[in-house]
């Protein structure tokens, strides 16, 4: 969730966007060869986190006699990431593959150190931590015309739909077939069709549930279409649907207007909308809910400065696919601010420090807050359906975050391009709300290296 911090029809807004086709130096056209376009890339990422539950909240240790309650959570992971990509075969139609192997070693493996099993390092069935664990993150095959690609295999999907989630010691990919077309400068287009998640702390495929409903009912695949139109002046669209087979339905609309220079002062002001809505055997319930969000930056120099405001509609969690970070909304921080009814607001402080000698160092700070959480409305599971969502005892209920991050990436040397983040929040709930009351400290290394 962190990475919102880090890191958002396309129908034509005029003739001239879709008639400006690419140049006849398009992307296979440049193709160099399947061995002369390769490369070999490792990142090595170092993880800790620190975690303390307060108030209600507790973690559990897995004991013979049943769970033991605690309060602390500490996990340290060493873990390897190496990446190779072949270059296109030249010719119209171009061949290539990519494969990634993710390997991990457990640093922390103290049974009660490691509770709630399996969520943040891998267990045996008796909750112990395992010392390594390994798999194929990324494996694919791809065929290139012109400036579509299409891609089958496991990929780390990027849009409002279905994004791959890198909140943890490794990140997770899904399995299915991609297409991304780049025919035209300046609109892109996304189709896909993905039926299992390789998660983040795993070492197999599973099948698609969801992050906020009940995970005993799965959905056969998740397919979308859509894209992203830039057509000037400071202007980008995206619009994409989505079908989460028996699941939902689910589309989105995202507008961006940036304007203004930093010199003086630029302006960024950015709109999100989904729609969600049961769809087929409807196996978690009647689902009909709306989730909005502006948020507005201000920035002059080194500073900015965000005010955010989001907003759901409907008696449900906005959901998506577990395992994803299928959420271009705002308040997605720590907490998503999705509850049935949510209000939320946040306000945000970024500071780039490189203006005053330091470059690579950037600092953020922010403040989050949602109230009027009400699911006592909540009939989806009617006529007989399934209980997708217990949100009936959420009457009420609030929550508040504060957080800082701090990140530096080295400038130069042998080490370029390494970089170390920590991050501190505190997370309070009341009311039932589903993400808890912590403490926690982590610091995230990563350090690239290019073999060739």
């Amino acid at each position: 969730m962190f990475q919102r911090l880090l890191f958002t029809a396309t129908l034509a807004c005029g003739t001239s966007v879709l008639t400006e086709t690419a140049s006849a130096d398009n992307a296979q056209a440049q193709a160099t060869g399947f061995i002369e376009g390769s490369a070999l890339d490792l990142n090595l990422r170092h993880y800790y986190s620190s975690q303390h539950t307060k108030r209600s909240t507790h973690l559990v240790i897995q004991k013979p006699g049943g769970n033991q309650p605690t309060r602390t959570r500490e996990t340290w992971v060493q873990t390897s990431m190496l990446k190779y990509s072949s270059g296109y075969t030249q010719g119209l139609i171009g061949f290539g593959v990519d494969a990634s192997l993710f390997s991990a070693v457990t640093l922390d493996r103290g049974h009660g150190d490691v509770a709630n099993g399996g969520d943040r390092v891998l267990v045996n069935g008796n909750g112990d931590a395992l010392p390594t664990w390994s798999r194929l993150g990324v494996g694919d095959i791809r065929l290139r015309v012109s400036g579509t690609e299409l891609k089958a295999g496991r990929l780390m999907t990027e849009n409002p739909m279905l994004r791959y989630k890198d909140n943890r010691a490794l990140p997770s990919s899904f399995q299915g077939v991609a297409l991304y077309s780049n025919e035209w400068d300046r609109l892109a287009l996304q189709a896909g069709t993905f039926e299992r998640a390789i998660p983040r702390t795993g070492t197999g495929a599973e099948r698609l549930t969801t992050t906020f409903g009940n995970r005993a009912y799965t959905g056969e695949r998740i397919s979308y279409i859509g894209g992203t139109l830039k057509p000037g002046y400071g202007l980008e669209a995206s619009l994409y649907a989505s079908r989460f087979e028996n699941m939902w339905d689910q589309t989105y609309l995202g507008i961006t207007q940036r304007s203004g220079d930093k010199a003086k002062v630029a302006l960024k002001t950015a709109f999100n909308y989904y729609h969600t809505r049961d769809q087929g055997d409807q196996r978690l319930g009647y689902i009909d809910n709306n989730a909005y969000s502006l948020a507005v930056t201000g920035t002059h120099l080194a500073h900015s400065v965000t005010l955010a405001w989001q907003q759901i509609f409907g008696d449900e969690y906005f959901d998506y696919v577990w395992e994803s970070t299928g959420n271009y909304m705002a308040n997605s921080l720590y907490s998503d601010y999705n509850g049935p009814n949510e209000k939320s607001w946040q306000l945000r402080y970024d500071l780039d420090l490189a203006a005053y000698g330091l470059p690579g160092l950037t600092a953020t700070l922010w403040h989050a807050k949602g109230w009027n959480i009400d699911g006592t409305h909540y009939d989806g599971d009617r006529n007989g359906r399934n209980t997708g969502y217990n949100v009936r005892g959420l009457d009420g209920a609030k929550h508040d975050e504060n957080g800082l991050m701090v990140a530096y990436t080295v400038q130069s040397g042998r080490l370029k391009n390494a970089v170390l983040r920590t991050i501190v929040y505190n997370h309070r709930a009341s009311g039932g709300q589903i993400d808890g009351s912590y403490d926690e400290f982590r610091l995230v290394g990563n350090v690239p290296i290019n073999i060739f």
